[in-house]
């Protein structure tokens, strides 16, 4: 719609402009030039919406609001526009080597699945997002693990082998704390890779 607006009324003040300049009226060729001016500077805020994507917007600096909605919008021309994905993305950690609470030495690894929720945050609070999810997702696996044995010493004691879905709870709550300041939420995390660190494995498991 704002499409076929600005057309009708650059169409309209350019025949205008023309008209005026054909019988040397310059008020009216001064006027009408600004008009198109105006109008052909409208035509700079037009910007497209992908699907899953918020573009969140900026006067000179401070932020303004966010647009979900897709397809083509318009904006003040002087908004700058920042791209936010707000698809569901998967970070799957490396295999990492901590000690358990009982000073075991084991590898584990996660997969957390996550989206953003809140674009300012994302943008304004952190450096970037991507790298902080990644960052604290690790970060609150390490101190997961340290805070669960790797195998059930006693009955009722919750394991990180034993207890798979209270200790996938648990991840998710640590890392969901971690990443609240950016605007992001964790649909699910999960243990990936658990085992025994190769230097002990083979003694832990006979």
């Amino acid at each position: 719609m704002i499409v076929v607006v600005l057309s009708i009324l650059q169409a309209g003040f350019v025949f205008a402009l023309i008209s005026a300049m054909k019988s040397y009226q310059t008020s009216m060729i001064i006027i009408y030039g600004i008009i198109n001016f105006l109008v052909l500077f409208c035509w700079f805020g037009l910007f497209m919406v992908q699907p899953k994507v918020g573009k969140v917007l900026q006067l000179f600096g401070s932020y303004v609001g966010t647009v979900r909605e897709p397809g083509l919008r318009w904006a003040n021309p002087f908004y700058s526009k920042k791209a936010v994905s707000l698809r569901v993305r998967n970070f799957e950690s490396g295999q990492l080597k901590v000690n358990d609470n009982s000073g075991s030495p084991i590898e584990i690894a996660a997969v957390v699945v996550w989206e953003v929720i809140d674009t300012a945050e994302a943008i304004f609070e952190v450096d970037d997002y991507e790298d902080f999810v990644s960052i604290q997702s690790e970060a609150a696996l390490r101190n997961m693990a340290t805070s669960y044995p790797y195998d059930q010493h006693e009955e009722g004691d919750i394991s990180l082998r034993s207890h798979p879905q209270k200790i996938s709870d648990a991840l998710k709550l640590e890392v969901q704390n971690r990443l609240d300041k950016a605007g992001v939420k964790v649909i699910e995390a999960r243990i990936s890779h658990l085992a025994y660190a190769p230097e002990i494995a083979n003694a832990m498991l006979r």
